[in-house]
């Protein structure tokens, strides 16, 4: 017997599950922003029909902030069992962002973030919410509860966090700005170890080797 037709392709694929959604709002975010996304697009990429995408999903910005708790926010939130050392909770946490984040296709939602923050205020104000202050919040422990057990000398926490997150925010600009204009990709191992030395041994040479040659 002949080979039967196939059925349509939205009737192959009535039903998708929200991870399917997700997975395929991740990427048209990242490619073209939150503004230029439509639902349509993200629908079709998920192989379903845009009714489909709202029997899940209210609006874009409902989906948007469903794909940020999905990726970045679970991602935090999953450091409850991170090392006990104050200085290896920080070393956890920053090399988790560079390899899950800033290395990968995530890289693209906080890129989004600071290229659309000023147009749409609605969107930059929930990744403050439940990104920004979600990172604040363990690394201001990490500093407080280092500071109290010895491990570091005390800093002023409420800014020196900034400054411990602001190398992994640059190494994600210079990717999707700079990086097409250099002979040899972002090692992103290699700025994390370079930020790590830094952050905890500074610049100063140490009292013992103050006057050497």
């Amino acid at each position: 017997m002949p080979n039967s037709p196939q059925p349509p392709r939205w009737k192959r694929r009535a039903e998708a599950r929200p991870q399917e959604l997700l997975d395929a709002a991740l990427t048209v975010f990242v490619e073209q922003g939150y503004a230029q996304a439509r639902l349509e697009e993200i629908a079709e990429r998920a192989g379903v029909a845009k009714a489909t995408l709202y029997r899940y999903y209210e609006s874009k910005l409902d989906l948007f902030q469903a794909v940020v708790r999905n990726s970045l926010v679970a991602t935090l939130d999953g450091f409850s069992g991170a090392p006990s050392s104050a200085r290896d909770r920080l070393v956890h946490l920053l090399t988790a962002f560079m390899e899950r984040v800033a290395g990968s296709q995530l890289s693209g939602i906080p890129k989004l973030i600071i290229a659309e923050a000023g147009n749409i205020p609605e969107v930059a104000r929930f990744y403050h919410d439940e990104v920004i202050l979600r990172a604040r919040a363990l690394v201001v422990a990490a500093l407080d509860e280092g500071a109290a057990n010895g491990e570091f000398r005390a800093v002023d926490a409420d800014y020196a966090w900034r400054i411990i997150v602001a190398p992994l925010l640059l190494s994600i600009i210079w990717k999707h700005s700079f990086q097409a204009f250099e002979p040899e990709p972002l090692d992103f191992k290699r700025h994390l170890a370079a930020q790590l030395d830094l952050l905890f041994d500074g610049l100063s040479a140490g009292k013992d080797k103050v006057g050497q040659e």
